[in-house]
């Protein structure tokens, strides 16, 4: 695999501290090094397992927002919940510990598939329970996606997995009063 870095916003300050601060060569090693961690949580030790993309490409730009479309198209998986898709990516990030001050703890949310950082912290509960599940999920969602997967790889529904993982976390939120 390779990896472009592209500063295309260099003679504006945020290009010019890109470039200052960080650097491609430093982004072209961290990019490395992630798609090795990536790599490694979902136990894609073969090229085989893993979706075959070549090449990486990154663009500094100068821009209103932290993200954009192509030309005018969103791409959204029809594998998954949404909200699983979105806490698979931040379950990455908790294992990274990369995880941020404001998200949830451990045993709250209203929903196992409520996104991000509540998934996350469900699915490393359930991970908790079998070591490799969420790589062993993702790999089962290649080709779409059941609730089944939870019973099959933890014999329980995703519901009492649910259930059980808000008791497990129950008394961890009481305020004092004094």
């Amino acid at each position: 695999m390779t990896y472009s870095i592209t500063n295309t916003a260099a003679n504006t300050p945020g290009g010019a501290r890109f470039n200052r601060d960080i650097g491609a060569q430093y982004c072209q090693q961290t990019l490395a090094a992630a798609t090795s961690f990536i790599w490694n949580i979902f136990q894609q030790n073969f090229p085989a397992d893993r979706k075959n993309v070549p090449k990486v490409s990154m663009f500094v730009d100068d821009m209103a927002g932290v993200a954009y479309t192509n030309n005018n198209t969103i791409h959204v998986s029809a594998r998954a919940p949404g909200g699983l898709i979105e806490g698979i990516a931040d379950y990455v990030r908790l294992k990274a510990g990369l995880g941020l001050s404001h998200w949830v703890k451990p045993g709250q949310g209203d929903r196992w598939d409520q996104g991000y950082d509540v998934t996350a912290q469900f699915l490393n509960y359930c991970n908790s329970l079998r070591n490799g599940f969420v790589a062993e999920l993702n790999k089962k969602m290649k080709n779409g996606y059941s609730d089944q997967f939870f019973v099959d790889l933890l014999g329980k529904t995703v519901d009492q997995l649910w259930g059980d993982y808000k008791a497990k976390f129950r008394g961890n939120f009481r305020l004092n009063r004094e």
